[in-house]
């Protein structure tokens, strides 16, 4: 009975101890999901928060950018005065202040972008160094005539009839910084000068009708879609091929980056100095192809000699790895933004501000022309738009072109931007038209693709020399048909999604600009009716 008892009583206990156990894991589990629901929570309340600060960063942007028009507005009235055609000429510097915001926040990202995806320059430090030499560029290189009928697109005469030829430009101006605008927002990089063509043949089209147009050198514009990033593509790979067969893949990198970072330093100084000249310069100073040559010639020769000393002497005591070997890439890289910027702002501020030259022109004098003088109040207006719409939506296209088509590094960045160099020289001298945002934004993908090609030849090398144990590593077993499925995968190193969205908007900028240019003029036409 006594046994039966105990035996009854450790059952009793047995079971009470499971269930307080049972009980115990509820809790705990409970507790878990409590935790778990709390971290979600949390991170909601922080992306929230992300969203909302991201929100007020667009919502301040926008304010200061409509502030900046309003400067222009009082600062294009205190010029213009009370004349006849005041209104008129004020409601076109507004409009060319938008047209150059857009041009800072888009265009500028492609000097710029390579640089501080590889780290070579901080995002505010990119931002500084663009602003200054993009205005600096604008500003005393710009030159007092610009080709006011882009590119020779549409024959001014034409338009005789001086009022049509202002609206004509008004819509122009407005259709090209809306679709920039769009452009910007959805993340494209698209050549304004692309956009500016579309807008003018657009109103062109509107208001004199097909045969104002000239359709050869249309057609030209067309056959540059393809061949700016290709060209500029190809060059950057070439680059690349050479660094890594020359210095990345060899057993002393320091003895073969001493051989070779000076004459590639001297290289892109030979060529920038040529691009300096040529797209930031010629508007003050033409020289022959022979000048351009020897002074590039020179500048090659004595960079080489000051750079050489400068190389070893840093050399001196570097690890023998890439990392360290990407340094000496660094200060080029920043003195290439800096005149890419220069060179943009020089040559390109005539897409924000030709057209409104035009119509302050046309005001004053009543009849119809090409070239016309540009300002200084007009040209001031053009540069400070541009470094406004850089500080104040620049980041996000500087990002798209820096980091999120595919991994920068320095000597990436350093292929990238001499690329831009030599294809634009190469395409003057073949008198080929080029965009200089395809030339870049091609490079990048030409060093994406070329690492991809690179990557797979190097795998397909390695998996041949272990083609004859075909072992396991671990296990000593045969490799797994996921394993073989796995290593013939493809690594792919270019975003495909941002390379389709960019292409798109290349091909479309042209047609969508000028079915917004003729719009807008036959909106206007009608009201003026």
């Amino acid at each position: 009975m006594r046994f039966r008892g105990f035996l009854s009583k450790t059952r009793l206990q047995l079971k009470y101890d499971s269930s307080a156990t049972l009980h115990a894991a509820e809790q705990s589990q409970v507790v878990f999901v409590v935790k778990q629901t709390l971290d979600k929570d949390l991170d909601r309340l922080v992306q929230i928060e992300s969203q909302t600060f991201q929100a007020a960063q667009t919502y301040k942007a926008l304010a200061i950018a409509l502030l900046f028009l309003l400067i222009v507005w009082v600062f294009s009235a205190s010029v213009v005065g009370s004349g006849e055609h005041s209104t008129l000429i004020i409601a076109a510097a507004i409009i060319g202040g938008y047209m150059a915001l857009n041009i800072g926040a888009n265009d500028v990202a492609n000097n710029v972008g390579p640089a501080v995806g590889s780290r070579a320059l901080t995002m505010f430090g990119a931002l500084i160094i663009a602003a200054v030499f993009e205005a600096a560029g604008a500003i005393l290189a710009g030159g007092d005539v610009v080709n006011t009928i882009k590119n020779g697109i549409i024959d001014p005469a034409a338009m005789a009839d001086s009022d049509v030829f202002i609206w004509a430009m008004m819509s122009a101006l407005f259709a090209a910084a809306l679709w920039v605008n769009i452009a910007t927002w959805i993340g494209a990089p698209v050549s304004t000068t692309h956009a500016v063509v579309g807008g003018v043949m657009g109103a062109g089209i509107a208001a004199a009708g097909f045969g104002v147009v000239d359709w050869v050198t249309m057609s030209k514009i067309a056959a540059s879609w393809v061949i700016s990033p290709v060209m500029g593509g190809v060059i950057a790979a070439i680059f690349l091929a050479f660094i890594k067969a020359n210095i990345i893949y060899t057993e002393d990198k320091v003895a073969a980056a001493k051989r070779w970072v000076p004459l590639l330093v001297a290289i892109m100084s030979g060529v920038f100095s040529a691009y300096l000249i040529m797209k930031g310069l010629k508007k003050i100073w033409r020289p022959d192809w022979q000048t351009i040559a020897l002074l590039s010639i020179a500048i090659f020769v004595g960079t080489y000699l000051a750079v050489k000393p400068i190389v070893a002497r840093a050399a001196i005591g570097m690890e023998n790895r890439n990392r360290s070997i990407r340094s000496l890439f660094t200060i080029p890289l920043i003195f290439s933004a800096a005149l890419l910027s220069f060179a943009h702002g020089a040559n390109d501020v005539a897409n924000a501000v030709g057209p409104l030259a035009a119509i302050v022109s046309t005001t004053s004098s009543g009849s119809v022309s090409g070239s016309v003088g540009i300002p200084l109040w007009v040209m001031v207006i053009g540069a400070t738009g541009i470094s406004a719409g850089l500080f104040l939506f620049g980041p996000k296209l500087i990002r798209t072109v820096g980091e999120q088509i595919t991994k920068m590094n320095p000597m990436r960045a350093y292929c990238v931007a001499l690329s831009a160099g030599i294809t634009v020289l190469l395409a003057s001298a073949l008198g080929l038209p080029v965009s200089s945002t395809h030339i870049a934004v091609g490079a990048v993908f030409g060093v994406g693709f070329f690492r991809e090609w690179y990557t797979e030849k190097r795998a397909r090398a390695f998996r041949a020399e272990q083609q004859a144990t075909k072992l396991h590593p671990e296990s000593n077993l045969p490799a797994t048909p996921e394993e073989n499925s796995q290593n013939n995968k493809r690594k792919k190193l270019v975003r495909r999604s941002h390379m389709l969205t960019i292409a798109a908007a290349w091909v479309i900028t042209v047609p969508c600009a000028a079915l917004l240019a003729g719009g807008i003029f036959l909106v206007i036409q009608y009201f003026l009716q």
